[in-house]
């Protein structure tokens, strides 16, 4: 296979398949709009919750993006050849139009003649079937078709291949994967037989069923097609490297956090301490850059709390490794931004910002970790000399002011004291099992909920908006959105806490457009057509051919032109009654709003159908 970079690799899919029809959009951010279950966009499927519901996207019914992407369940796991937490995924999207057949056929024709990917190099899976559903054995019949052989195709069961619902019901079906050979010697089997030597590369979903609350299967009316292949993956396989941390726009990041770190560090050895550290720090710094660029600060809250998270354990590993420079994150965030700036343009419209939030956050750190060191003295004084500092205690340290446990056991040794790393391990165990769980419990509620309680305070958060541009100026901008079916939370820039009257004003203002009954509509335009018409959005941001400007008014009163996905009521009046509950910092330069509605009907309108 012949060499080609990661950039080149990104490009040539999205003209790959706009050459078969697909219509180019824009990836999104970082952080989903108005999607109350998930803190980051975790798969490029997030964005487009509405249109695979059955809603009309704009550009049409196929489409092809390259999404930025955060996971942080495996969080533990960073430091090893495959795992990111923050990485880039390319997508391929049929909404109601082509299914199985077309999907594999593109799939396999990009690998094998786009990639050059050998075709005795692939293999696939397949759902094996089971009381909910039947065995794929259309999928198969399309792989046999391209020419797969027999022995690289396996079945497996729901926990491998079959997607969805995200929440309790809701669209899934099952997925097809592809592997590429890494094992020694020529390729045999398949993923089933030796799942060591085959590493997956994409993935094929087919949304073809509905689960319904009595956890029942029947046919969605609109199939769609939802594909996934992680970028950074294909370019380990491209470029004939054996970690992504190899790959050529993350490579120089690491290069540069070996280049702070002290010399005698043992970075010959395969997964080595050193090398998982500087992985550690390559990884959680490009993270931690990326969701600075989408708004986020480091806070103790949500997504603010993640990016501390990541940024604190990157200097925690930066100790390890003997980093001594006082701001050593900017530096190597200038690199991140070398590599990713011509792609992500926001990077490097932000890199003041960026670096500033970092050394802020460095300074912090150090902060905590001087009163840590306090908490130990005091804990080491509390024990006889010789003794052991308790798992639970080393956890809390760890936990609390960010000390590493080889840290705590080297302080300890100067002591002449030991810690019980076992009781540390249990601990550190016992708290990744409850973060798990809350996860899943936030996972639990399913992706964009659209019932008419969340239409009506999405809608209400576009009043919202208005009213805050109208009583404060036209420096408002949204930074942040969150709603579930109680309450709507809203994140915008300004600088001062708001006073009672100006909170009054906002909520007066936006009762009176719901009193109002204004109708609310939408037209697909241009993004610069919805500029000259005055229309809010991010415009330094890339949209695609064709944004929704969502009015809320008539020729009489004109009170909002936004830039949004949807959904939204179709007349003012149904929302209720909206009341400012809560006004507060969410970090600097932004406030936070927290309101209800009560009131108004179970059913209502939205875009020419029921929402019940």
């Amino acid at each position: 296979m012949p060499p080609i970079s990661t950039n080149d690799i990104r490009q040539a899919y999205l003209d790959f398949f706009q050459s078969h029809g697909h219509k180019v959009i824009p990836g999104s951010s970082l952080i989903p709009e108005n999607d109350p279950t998930v803190l980051f966009t975790t798969a490029g499927m997030h964005p487009l919750v509405p249109y695979l519901l059955g809603e009309t996207h704009p550009s049409g019914k196929r489409l092809v993006d390259v999404q930025r992407c955060l996971r942080t369940q495996d969080i533990d796991e960073v430091g090893d050849s495959s795992h990111l937490t923050c990485f880039e995924m390319m997508g391929n999207w049929s909404l109601g139009d082509y299914f199985k057949d077309e999907a594999i056929k593109l799939s396999y024709q990009f690998l094998t003649e786009i990639l050059e990917i050998p075709h005795e190099k692939l293999a696939v899976t397949c759902f094996e079937g089971d009381d909910d559903a039947p065995r794929d054995d259309e999928a198969a019949e399309f792989w046999r078709g391209v020419g797969i052989a027999e022995e690289r195709i396996a079945f497996l069961p729901k926990s491998e291949n079959w997607w969805g619902p995200a929440g309790q019901t809701g669209p899934c079906g099952p997925d097809s994967e592809m592997f590429y050979w890494i094992g020694k010697g020529e390729p045999q089997g398949n993923p089933a037989s030796l799942p060591n030597d085959w590493m997956e590369i994409w993935n094929d979903v087919f949304m073809q069923y509905n689960k319904k609350e009595d956890g029942t299967f029947e046919p969605l009316t609109q199939m769609n097609v939802d594909t996934g292949m992680g970028l950074e993956r294909t370019a380990m396989v491209m470029q004939d490297v054996n970690n992504v941390y190899e790959v050529d726009v993350v490579k120089p990041i690491y290069d540069t956090v070996l280049k702070l770190a002290r010399d005698e560090l043992d970075m010959e050895t395969p997964d080595s301490d050193a090398i998982r550290h500087a992985r550690i720090i390559t990884d959680h710094l490009k993270s931690a850059v990326f969701i600075i660029s989408d708004g986020i600060t480091p806070s103790n809250v949500d997504q603010g709390y993640v990016l501390r998270k990541l940024i604190r354990r990157a200097i925690r590993s930066a100790r390890t490794l003997g980093i001594e420079n006082e701001h050593f994150t900017p530096i190597v965030a200038d690199t991140i931004i070398e590599q990713y700036g011509s792609v992500y343009g926001s990077l490097k419209e932000q890199s003041k910002s960026i670096r500033d939030i970092l050394s802020q956050e460095e300074d912090q750190f150090a902060k905590t970790l001087r009163e840590g060191t306090k908490h130990l003295d005091k804990v080491l004084k509390g024990i006889p000399q010789g003794g052991t500092i308790d798992g639970e205690t080393a956890f809390h340290l760890y936990d609390t002011y960010g000390f590493p446990l080889e840290l705590t056991q080297e302080i300890a040794h100067e002591w002449g004291s030991k810690v019980d790393k076992d009781g540390f391990d249990t601990a550190f165990a016992k708290h990744q099992d409850t973060s798990r769980a809350g996860a899943e419990q936030k996972f639990a509620g399913g992706l964009a909920d659209h019932s008419a309680e969340t239409t009506k305070l999405h809608t209400a958060t576009h009043l919202l908006n208005a009213a805050l541009r109208k009583v404060l100026g036209d420096h408002i901008y949204q930074r942040g959105s969150n709603i579930t079916t109680e309450r709507l939370r809203f994140d915008f820039s300004h600088d001062e806490k708001m006073t009672a009257e100006q909170k009054t004003e906002v909520e007066l203002i936006v009762n009176n457009a719901i009193d109002a009954d204004l109708p609310v509509s939408f037209e697909v335009m241009t993004p610069d057509a919805a500029k000259e018409q005055g229309a809010i959005g991010v415009f330094n941001e890339k949209y695609g051919d064709e944004v929704k400007v969502y009015t809320i008014g008539n020729e009489k009163i004109m009170v909002s032109k936004e830039i949004c996905g949807g959904p939204h009521v179709a007349r003012t009046g149904v929302i209720g009654s909206f009341t400012l509950k809560k006004e507060e910092s969410s970090s600097s330069g932004v406030r936070r709003i927290k309101a209800v509605i009560t009131g108004g009907p179970e059913e209502i309108e939205v875009a020419g159908e029921l929402s019940k």
